[in-house]
């Protein structure tokens, strides 16, 4: 490790004060960094976690889910309410609204930001639920138990409903694919999900775009007229990069920062890190954009470890100091706690575990017989084991893996 000396004239800048900025900041001084750190968010509120915005922020269950981190105590210089607006890495400085910022090693995580649902910018009664001031504005539309229309049927869609169900309004999920989750699961699996939103009273209409956004009402493409107190538009989030332009910061097609194996950008001491940020999984074969809070939390640990160790011999979640993890998140919708470890794609083997029908099911996606993924309803054990057994390369005895009964740890050939 780098001696503590040789670092504490230098300065890391952490853009962006979401779960993986805060965690970047925490694990620099975990990890022994002497120098300054400062950590600038464009919100005016203390760091917070942005799960619990999905339920229990909405419903009132918390006032809000700020970290319980002493920032004074760490000596991290916090700077809240402050928007970045350009990138200078020949000179070190980063431009912020307040004028400059000079940096010895910059970190990059300013996350991702919600799709707006073209033709509703400016309509009353429209909503996004990215931040706490999000939530807070929808914690009114769902005490006063109004009807509700959500655009899409991905996690945070079907989080809201949820939601808002259990707040007692009335809810309509309009999904152009033709049934929920269909950009992340396969038909065989997603299909099944359908019943979900019919238990809990939630109308699910599918195969059909909104074609128009008026104050208390949505008009479908097929004519349809939808009654709606408010809306809450799901239909994804794209990196927070675009006042990167011109920097020098190479981006992918998607937006996402190019972060290398050490999520190193293409310029000289500045590093990416959690929703803004791609990297080359060799585990999975390709580049990967991780939207999920575990990726927030692994991934600064990687950061911290080049930026004290210089890059040298750190392994986080894989070999030679890259970082390759195991994707992993939750989702908690419809009564059923749902959780994905790994990464599939269409070429993998599909292999159920238990029927999809009932309570508690998982399936896992196979190549070559190894594990690639497992997705678990309510099987928070054969989750547990397939994290570690993808860790590991592991191949499965399909007979075996396909009983419910069996332990996967015991379907290990």
């Amino acid at each position: 490790m780098t001696p503590r000396s040789e670092h504490s004239e230098q300065r890391v800048v952490i853009v962006g004060a979401g779960m993986a900025g805060v965690q970047t900041a925490v694990q620099l001084r975990e990890q022994g960094w002497s120098g300054a750190v400062t950590l600038i968010g464009a919100e005016p509120h203390q760091p917070y976690d942005r799960p619990p915005l999905s339920k229990a922020v909405l419903i009132g269950k918390a006032e809000g889910s700020a970290f319980d981190i002493d920032f004074q105590a760490l000596d991290i210089e916090l700077v809240l309410g402050r928007d970045v607006t350009g990138l200078r890495p020949d000179e070190h400085v980063l431009n912020t609204e307040a004028g400059p910022v000079p940096y010895d090693r910059l970190v990059i995580a300013t996350g991702a930001a919600p799709v707006a649902l073209p033709g509703s910018e400016g309509v009353p009664g429209v909503h996004l639920l990215r931040t706490l001031d999000d939530a807070e504005r929808l914690r009114p539309v769902l005490q006063a138990q109004r009807s509700i229309v959500v655009v899409g049927a991905g996690w945070i869609g079907a989080e809201f409903a949820t939601a808002a169900r259990e707040a007692g309004c009335a809810v309509t999920v309009v999904e152009a694919a033709d049934r929920p989750l269909a950009g992340v699961l396969p038909a065989e699996i997603s299909g099944h999900m359908r019943r979900w939103y019919e238990e809990w009273g939630v109308t699910l209409r599918t195969g059909v775009a909104v074609a128009a956004v008026r104050q208390g009402e949505v008009q479908l493409a097929d004519g349809t007229v939808l009654p709606a107190g408010a809306v809450v538009v799901g239909i994804g989030a794209r990196p927070a990069t675009a006042w990167l332009a011109g920097s020098g910061v190479e981006l992918a097609p998607d937006g996402s920062v190019l972060a290398d194996e050490r999520l190193r950008t293409s310029v000289p001491d500045v590093y990416a890190v959690g929703d803004c940020a791609s990297f080359p999984s060799a585990r999975y074969g390709e580049r990967l954009l991780v939207h999920h809070w575990d990726n927030a939390l692994q991934g600064p640990r990687a950061v911290a470890a080049g930026l004290v160790g210089g890059d040298s011999g750190h392994a986080v979640d894989g070999g030679g100091g890259v970082y390759d993890p195991v994707p992993y998140f939750w989702s908690e919708q419809f009564g059923r706690f749902v959780q994905y470890a790994g990464h599939h794609t269409d070429r993998d083997e599909l292999l159920w575990r238990g029927d999809p029908e009932s309570a508690s099911w998982s399936v896992c996606w196979l190549r070559d017989g190894m594990l690639n993924a497992l997705l678990a309803v309510g099987r928070p054990r054969d989750l547990a084991q397939a994290r570690k057994l993808i860790e590991q390369g592991a191949s499965l005895d399909r007979a075996l893996a396909a009983d419910a009964s069996v332990p996967l740890k015991k379907a290990v050939v």
